[in-house]
């Protein structure tokens, strides 16, 4: 499947989450608590439970929403792709009424045991339902016992991409870079995001692209990104995860600024601009609960977006002028209202 076709699907709206994330995480959730609690398991993609964010997020969302509605939790982590199979056959034998997979990567090891055991419930961060494997190709839903977790982080890094440009532009150059970690669909869609809108604030500036391969080894980020300054990027964007703290050290370095990616990572490093965050916690959180109080919906995809506090911004570094910062909240504004449509793929 193309990348742009996947993309879109990300963005078809069939169960849309029915609080403000924040909200829902922070115990708003209008979700009742049942007597019996649940047992749900997840699942860590190869960066595992240590990386800066993306898996570590999940399964604190996991371990809040179990301790909510009692039951019990099973972390499985992932050290490599062989893992996979091995980790749904231990949440499958112990017991998991709930099996969530922390990532696009393991789809397909999902929807094997999804179609194996049809009586468990699945759920899966950053693929849509409506997508192959767990679709055909035409997007005709396989399943109803899978749940997709999208996330609109298209709009987040568009509101990044506005500072960056701005900042580089401040710095006297209009080259801004991207530090990707594997280029898979949930990668990309943050940069098309942030190049985008990059070079629609600041008409004429160019976003330098390149991956590490990898989403753990710090060093491997730490030298894309190296190659990115020595070609005059003035702002670099980890998209990353654990590796991308490569990227903020060679900012640091480099006295130019970094662009944290899922968590705040403003303390991570001493020049940090801002983060573009996600909130997996979140979706998870909400899909154990609607487990437990049957209000799952198989077949159906929940998105985050800057509407429902999905996804946005985190700390901003205090050199940024208040004039910037009206930007960005514009360029939120019109996302919202939907007058700035921002693109989810690199095309």
């Amino acid at each position: 499947m193309k990348v742009s076709r996947w993309i879109a699907l990300a963005g078809v709206t069939v169960l849309v989450a029915s609080v403000a994330a924040t909200a829902a995480f922070a115990g708003g959730s209008k979700q009742t608590a049942p007597k019996a609690g649940i047992t749900a398991a997840l699942i860590s993609d190869i960066a595992g439970f240590n990386d800066n964010g993306f898996n570590k997020n999940q399964l604190k969302g996991l371990n809040a929403a179990v301790a909510k509605v009692g039951g019990k939790a099973i972390s499985e982590v992932s050290h490599n792709t062989s893992d996979y199979a091995p980790n749904f056959n231990a949440a499958i034998r112990g017991g998991a009424q709930l099996v969530l997979a922390a990532g696009f990567l393991l789809a397909n090891t999902e929807a094997t045991y999804a179609k194996k055991f049809p009586n468990i419930k699945f759920a899966i961060t950053d693929y849509p339902v409506e997508a192959p494997p767990f679709a055909d190709k035409k997007g005709k839903v396989l399943f109803n016992n899978v749940v997709g977790i999208t996330y609109a982080a298209n709009e987040s890094g568009c509101l990044a991409g506005v500072l960056a440009a701005k900042m580089a532009a401040k710095m006297g150059g209009h080259t801004i870079g991207a530090v990707g970690g594997i280029k898979i669909p949930p990668v990309d869609i943050w940069i098309a995001g942030y190049r985008f809108c990059a070079n629609k604030a600041v008409p004429g500036t160019k976003t330098l692209i390149q991956y590490s391969n990898d989403f753990s080894a710090a060093d491997k980020c730490q030298t894309v990104a190296e190659n990115e300054i020595g070609s005059g990027a003035k702002v670099l964007f980890q998209v990353a995860g654990g590796c991308g703290l490569g990227t903020l050290k060679a900012a640091d370095n480099a006295k130019i600024w970094g662009i944290g990616v899922d968590s705040d990572e403003y303390n991570d490093a001493k020049r940090v601009l801002t983060s573009a965050t996600k909130k997996t916690d979140v979706g998870v959180y909400n899909t154990v609960l609607a487990a437990a109080n049957g209000t799952y919906k198989g077949g159906t995809d929940l998105v985050f977006n800057l509407k429902n506090g999905g996804v946005g911004l985190g700390k901003v570094s205090p050199v940024v002028p208040a004039s910037w910062l009206k930007l960005v909240a514009a360029y939120r504004a019109n996302i919202i209202s939907g007058k700035l449509k921002v693109p989810s793929s690199l095309g």
